[in-house]
C-alpha cells in the first residue's frame, strides 16, 4: 500500500482520502494534492477502479488495529484496477493493462506489492473482484487451514451479514458443513439467502443455549465481533476437538486467560491476521490465493452482487456507518467519482 510521502512522480497529483488522526472516519479528509506515487522494487502502479470498504479500516482510523500506520496517511486496505507500470524486481510480472486486485488505498493511483495481487476475473469489473483476497481469503485462512473445517460439522460464524461473514457463510456450505450464523435481525434474509442453515439474532439473551440445544456442540467458530460474543463462543465449542479463530473484535477486546483454558473452556483458539499470514508465512498464501483461483473456476465464487460503490468523497460518511453497523454487504469507493 501507498504510504510514502516521499516516493512520488514531481508535480503530479491525484485525489485521495487521509486519516488525519486517531479520532476515527470522521478525522478522514478528501485531499486533491497528494502525490501520485510511483512503483518500487517488487511493486506494480495501479489506476484505482475501485476500492473496497472494510471494518479494519475503522480499527485503524481509531488506532486500536495493531501494527496500524501512524496519521497522517492514505487510508484504505483493498482495491482492484488496471496496471499501468511496474516497478524493478518483478518476477514474471502482469503486463501493464492488466487488471487485477490486491492490497489497496483510497486514492487514484497507489502502489500494490506484486507478490498480493490477483488478475481481476474474466468478465468481473473491478468492483466485483472487492473481497476476493481479503474478506475471502480470511474466511478461507479461518475455516480450512486454521479451522481444519469437516463435512457434517457445525460451524459458528458470527457477523455474517459482513464481507467476510459472507464468504464464510458460502464456503462452509461449500465444504460440507452445517452453518449456524449470527447477525441483526434486519440482516437475517441476506444470510438465509447465502444458504445459512439457520440464522439467529446477534444479541438474543440465550445464544449461549440455543446454539448448543441446536448443534449438540459446534466444532469450528469463526469469531470476529469479539467482547460482544466471544465468551459465547466459547461455551458453545465442543470440548478438545472445537476450535475458535479469532480474525476481529469489532465489539471491542475480550479477555482469555490461561486459567480460563485449562479449567472452563477447554478449546483450541487460533489467531488469524490475513496479512500477517501473507507476511510470516508466504507458502500457505499462496496455497490460498491458488484455492480462490480454483473455487472461481468451479463456480464457486461467482461475482455475485456488485458492492455498494460510493464517491471518493462519501468514504468518511461509509466508514462511520460501517462503524456503528448500519451496513450491509460490501461496499466500495470510486475514487473517480
Amino acid at each position: 500500500m501507498e504510504n510514502n510521502e516521499q516516493r512520488h512522480t514531481a508535480g503530479q497529483t491525484v485525489r485521495a482520502l487521509v486519516q488525519r488522526s486517531h479520532r476515527g472516519p470522521r478525522d478522514l479528509a478528501l485531499t486533491t494534492d497528494h502525490p501520485r506515487p510511483t512503483p518500487g522494487p517488487g511493486e506494480y502502479l495501479i489506476r484505482v477502479g475501485a476500492a473496497g470498504v472494510n471494518f479494519a479500516d475503522v480499527m485503524r482510523a481509531q488506532g486500536t488495529y495493531g501494527g496500524g500506520p501512524q496519521p497522517p496517511y492514505v487510508a484504505g486496505f483493498e482495491a482492484a484496477g488496471e496496471i499501468v507500470a511496474v516497478g524493478p524486481g518483478v518476477e514474471s510480472p502482469f503486463r501493464p493493462g492488466t487488471h487485477v486486485v490486491g492490497p489497496g488505498a483510497f486514492a487514484q493511483f497507489m502502489t500494490m506489492p506484486a507478490v498480493g495481487v490477483l488478475p481481476v476475473p474474466s468478465g468481473w469489473s473491478d468492483a466485483e473482484a472487492l473481497g476476493l483476497v481479503l474478506n475471502w481469503a480470511t474466511a478461507l485462512a479461518a475455516l480450512k487451514p486454521l479451522g481444519e473445517v469437516k463435512a457434517g460439522e457445525a460451524v459458528l460464524v458470527h457477523a455474517a451479514a459482513g464481507g467476510v461473514g459472507q464468504a464464510a457463510v458460502r464456503l462452509a456450505r461449500h465444504y460440507g458443513a452445517r452453518v449456524i450464523a449470527t447477525a441483526s435481525p434486519a440482516k437475517h434474509d441476506t444470510v438465509e439467502a447465502l444458504g445459512a442453515d439457520v440464522v439467529l439474532d446477534s444479541r438474543r439473551p440465550d445464544l449461549a443455549a440455543e446454539i448448543p440445544r441446536l448443534t449438540g456442540g459446534v466444532g469450528l467458530v469463526l469469531e470476529s465481533v469479539g467482547q460482544a460474543t466471544f465468551r459465547t463462543s466459547l461455551s458453545v465449542t465442543k470440548p478438545f476437538t472445537g476450535r475458535v479463530v479469532v480474525f476481529g473484535a469489532a465489539s471491542g477486546d475480550a479477555t482469555l486467560t490461561t486459567h480460563d483454558l485449562v479449567f472452563t473452556h477447554h478449546v483450541q483458539v487460533k489467531g488469524l491476521h490475513i496479512g500477517a499470514l501473507a507476511t510470516a508465512a508466504p507458502t500457505l498464501y499462496q496455497a490460498l490465493l491458488a484455492e480462490l483461483e480454483a473455487l472461481i473456476t468451479d463456480g464457486v465464487y461467482p461475482p455475485g452482487t456488485p458492492p455498494h460503490v460510493h464517491p471518493l468523497a462519501e468514504g468518511p460518511t461509509v466508514l462511520q456507518q460501517l462503524e456503528a453497523g448500519r451496513t450491509r454487504g460490501k461496499h466500495a469507493l470510486d475514487p473517480w467519482r
